[in-house]
């Protein structure tokens, strides 16, 4: 399943491939067919025909993610586009909430003569318009000070670019962006909690089950706030999944039994994603 991850990834994306210039790991790495030279892509395993992409000590190699790294990584995005779909939602709102702080009046107005040709219609469907939960709301919306309204779209607004910019970090796998998430989720848990004692409904209810699942899912998987180990126990977690950590490890002796510089604890494959 983990090699599905990987394959399906390179397929869409393509192979990564690396030559290290320590000659014992480089020949792991290499392969030579009819057809030219093959390399082992670092990301899936597999070997591909052509150059490497990129050269150079095995410290310096790319950092590619795969297996459970790349899960992680389609599920962090799955959370992006859903923060960067409620972010634009609620920019939306906010921009309403201060075009109607503008135009109170006219908008009351024009509500009040809809009602009117409305209400022999309402009256035919034997639908009580003066006691209506619907109607009652937007009334009591005219009845708000402009300056409370302006308050709302700004609070919406900051509400809104806390969501895109956690859309972005999380997009890039951003620690930063995890932290950000987890505590800007759980800061309005509560409320949430608060509105389904006041109405419940399957949207409520879905969100905050979907929230809670977030805030556990990245505190767990990316060992957030020492959990697990922290971060320290995170980065040991990605780097063993390095296929060039594997190769080195499995490298780690040579065929008289002497030791290379990896097994006496010399790093490797550190570079970035």
């Amino acid at each position: 399943m983990k090699r599905d991850w990987d394959r399906r990834t390179c397929a869409r994306r393509g192979h990564v491939t690396y030559a290290p210039t320590e000659p014992w790991l480089n020949e792991r790495l290499r392969t030579r067919t009819a057809l030219g030279e093959a390399w082992r892509c670092l990301r899936c395993g597999d070997f591909t025909l052509g150059e490497p992409h990129g050269t150079g000590k095995a410290e310096d190699a790319p950092l590619v993610p795969r297996g459970k790294a790349l899960r992680d990584r389609f599920i962090l995005r799955l959370l992006a586009v859903e923060r960067l779909v409620r972010g634009a939602l609620i920019v939306l709102i906010a921009y309403a909430v201060w075009r109607f702080s503008n135009s109170q009046t006219a908008v009351q107005q024009l509500f009040n003569k809809d009602l009117t040709l409305l209400r022999p219609i309402a009256v035919h469907f034997h639908y009580d318009l003066d006691h209506s939960p619907i109607v009652g709301t937007i009334q009591k919306t005219f009845s708000y000070h402009r300056s409370t309204l302006v308050a709302t779209a700004a609070a919406l607004l900051a509400y809104a670019l806390i969501e895109i910019v956690e859309a972005f970090g999380l997009w890039a796998a951003k620690r930063w962006a995890e932290y950000l998430t987890v505590v800007a989720t759980a800061a309005f848990l509560p409320l949430e909690v608060y509105e389904l004692t006041e109405k419940v409904s399957y949207l409520k209810v879905g969100t905050l089950l979907l929230n809670l699942l977030a805030v556990l899912y990245i505190l767990l998987a990316k060992r957030l706030f020492g959990l697990r180990g922290g971060a320290a126990a995170f980065e040991a977690e990605r780097h063993g999944a390095s296929l060039l950590e594997v190769e080195t490890s499995a490298g780690a002796l040579t065929t008289d039994g002497a030791e290379l510089p990896a097994a006496r604890g010399e790093s490797v494959g550190r570079g970035g994603s």
